[in-house]
């Protein structure tokens, strides 16, 4: 039967098929578009921001305090608006929360994917990955009421002074937060190395111990470097963490046990209550927006690539 003679019979079905597409790349475009639109809007507002405000001083200046003066003839009328100790304080707590959630998914991934039984497996995997539906808000509590009193209590003990809304604290529920993702990606990229390489090495005399270290891990290792920086990037848009174990404090110390804040947490911060879109103080939001898009983006885009680059490897 030509293919004529089928469009002849079944205008119905071309009429469905081409509607069907049209919704498909209607939808494609909608979301693409709505992409757009949030960047265009980031780039807009922080460009109005850098008017009044040097780049350079939002780069690399490193005092932090964003408070204006509400009338002309107010004593401090001009804020400071360097986001070094932000950064700073972004990049403590994700490195406290890698630290943490490496190891541990890692282990956890290796542990399943070669050592546990299919029935262990069945059920110790979807527990572990609850974590990762367990709302934020309510990790934010855990660390404010139990981690972070137990991190000042012990540090009094030894001798350390710890602040009671400190770095470690937040990075560490961090690092437990994002557990399932490195854990879930780790197991993945483990399970699809081929069983020849494992059986090759079993053959050569290796013990499994040795073929995993030897032979399983550095097969799966890009992939699991590209999860790892998947979760860098969940661990730095994080603010509810933050706002509730590591307070608002914009200081500049590379030293985990004082007080810090984030990006996220200033934004928050900056658009919270009745705020003029023409302050300097308000517009500081987009820009910090834009500096943690851009980071964001760069991170997903190179786990991404990883990631792709080992699953064509093994297809």
């Amino acid at each position: 039967m030509t293919t004529s003679s089928l469009s002849s019979r079944h205008p119905n079905q071309l009429l469905v098929e081409r509607l069907i597409r049209t919704i498909l790349f209607s939808c494609s475009a909608l979301a693409i578009f709505i992409t757009i639109g949030i960047v265009a809007s980031l780039i807009f507002e922080a460009m109005r921001f850098f008017q009044s405000v040097s780049i350079f001083e939002f780069l690399f200046g490193t005092e932090w305090s964003p408070q204006t003066a509400l009338r002309a003839d107010q004593v401090g009328a001009s804020g400071r608006f360097g986001a070094v100790p932000l950064f700073v304080g972004t990049a403590l707590i994700s490195t406290v929360a890698l630290c943490v959630s490496a190891p541990l998914g890692i282990f956890s991934a290796i542990y399943l994917s070669e050592y546990a039984s299919d029935t262990l497996r069945s059920y110790v995997k979807p527990l572990l990955e609850i974590l990762a539906g367990i709302p934020t808000v309510v990790y934010g509590f855990f660390a404010a009421i139990v981690i972070a009193p137990a991190l000042s209590d012990f540090g009094s003990r030894i001798g350390l002074e710890v602040a009671y809304e400190s770095a470690l604290a937040a990075g560490l529920v961090m690092g437990v937060m994002i557990i399932p993702l490195i854990s879930s990606i780790s197991d993945d990229i483990i399970t699809a190395v081929p069983d020849s390489l494992r059986e090759g090495s079993r053959g050569l005399g290796a013990t499994k111990s040795e073929t995993i270290r030897r032979v399983v891990l550095p097969a799966a290792l890009p992939g699991i470097a590209g999860g790892i920086l998947l979760a860098i990037s969940r661990a730095v848009g994080e603010t509810m963490i933050v706002v509730m174990a590591a307070g608002l404090a914009a200081n500049l110390t590379f030293n985990p046990l004082n007080a810090v804040t984030t990006v996220t947490v200033q934004i928050v911060v900056l658009l919270t209550g009745d705020q003029e879109f023409d302050s300097s103080k308000t517009l500081a939001a987009f820009a910090l927006g834009l500096a943690l898009f851009c980071v964001t983006m760069v991170l997903n885009v190179i786990g991404s690539q990883i990631v792709k680059k080992f699953r064509e490897q093994y297809d």
